[in-house]
């Protein structure tokens, strides 16, 4: 089938397998562009691998210190005649260049939140690995089945104590509006919580430490994003924020946990704001995109997600490096954003953003051409006229 891109509000409903394995490559040439990561890290293991942070830190274990890694995702699967989910064709992309690199790789599809998934993962690097030398914890899901109880949370994304408005951008048709989002509910607070604070990161660190499929020194790091004032009540302060909170409250349990183990460490990497599945859900943020990346670029000091995590393995976490981190004890890679030159820049550019100058004061156009390459379209190299079989099983 010939498969085009189908856009319905911030996702698109279709992916192209050829698209995602070319972007894949792209990645993985960029970090191999970059040189070897000199002490890094042997056998990873990454919970939330198929997409964004976790995908860019697989292939920079696997192609930056030539790691075996471990996988473990929720996609749904392709059929015949039905495109996969995008992360289903970049698992399938890396794991074919990692093996045709000598390199082990193994992939779990299913609910990372599950004592299932975390005992099949267990099992795999019992008897493959012997034990991980880092743990990337990359989850991001709408809602989460707690192991425990059996209770479904969902996640919302939305303020804390009162209505928020600020103007924010249909991507998809380039209109710029007015948006109020009403607060949460203490449940939805507790929820959200539940679904993307840090409590699953404990359960995976824990039922690791007591397998002692640690290694001695073992490092455990998990994503975080804290931004600029404009989108605080949507997220630092918001239902997100909070959960965030709650991730670096249990860093610093695992950090606990990993230094009584030959003196590992955890801690919260604040990345910097991108084109992911995740943001473009997110009111407001995605306006705020277009105009960082129009000053970034200009500036020169743009990253996407590889080159991101590239930074943080080469220049904190390894190469004789150690983390630097902020008074609350987090790293910061997106220092370059949150330079005072570019926020100052953004604060100008804000309020004068209109439907119709959107594409002349904003990167609107690189932000939808990061977007379309999140679902495999737009890559360079790939004929989108031609048939291609969407139906590819999982190595």
């Amino acid at each position: 089938m010939i498969i085009k891109p189908k856009v319905r509000g911030f996702v698109c409903i279709t992916s192209h397998p050829e698209g995602c394995f070319a972007h894949v490559q792209e990645w993985i040439d960029h970090v191999k562009s970059r040189g070897p990561i000199n002490g890094g890290p042997k056998r990873v293991l990454v919970i939330g691998s198929s997409t964004g942070y976790g995908l860019a830190s697989r292939i920079t274990a696997a192609f930056g210190s030539g790691a075996a890694t471990i996988g473990a995702f929720f996609e749904r699967p392709s059929e015949e005649g039905r495109p996969a989910t995008p992360g289903w064709y970049n698992t399938i992309g890396f794991t074919q260049a990692a093996r045709a690199a000598g390199l082990y790789a193994r992939n779990f599809n299913g609910d990372a939140f599950s004592d299932d998934i975390k005992r099949q993962a267990l099992d795999a690097i019992r008897a493959d690995l012997g034990q991980v030398d880092l743990v990337v914890y990359s989850l991001a899901s709408p809602r989460r089945t707690h192991p425990k109880t059996g209770a479904v949370h969902k996640s919302v994304l939305k303020p804390v104590g009162q209505s928020y408005t600020n103007k924010t951008v249909d991507t998809d048709k380039g209109v710029v509006s007015s948006v109020t989002i009403e607060p949460a509910n203490e449940q939805e607070v507790a929820d959200t919580t539940v679904v993307m604070g840090g409590e699953d990161w404990e359960m995976w660190m824990q039922a690791l430490s007591d397998a002692k499929l640690l290694a001695p020194g073992a490092q455990s790091v998990a994503y975080s994003y804290i931004g600029p004032e404009v989108t605080w009540a949507i997220y630092k302060n918001g239902t997100i924020g909070l959960a965030k909170n709650d991730l670096e409250r249990a860093a610093k349990h695992i950090d606990s946990l990993l230094k009584l183990n030959g003196g590992g460490r955890a801690f919260i990497s604040v990345n910097k704001a991108l084109v992911t599945q995740a943001s473009s859900a997110i009111p407001v943020v995605p306006l705020y995109i277009a105009i960082l990346y129009k000053i970034m670029k200009a500036a020169g000091t743009h990253e996407g997600c590889i080159e991101q995590i590239q930074r943080l393995f080469a220049t904190q976490m390894y190469n004789g490096h150690t983390p630097k981190f902020d008074e609350a004890g987090r790293v910061r890679i997106d220092d370059w954003e949150m330079r005072p030159e570019i926020q100052s820049a953004v604060r100008q550019i804000w309020p004068g953003v209109t439907t119709e100058n959107l594409a002349t004061e904003t990167d609107i156009a690189g932000y939808r051409t990061e977007f379309l390459k999140l679902f495999g379209f737009g890559v360079a190299g790939i004929n989108y006229e031609a048939e291609t079989e969407p139906h590819r099983p999982m190595l």
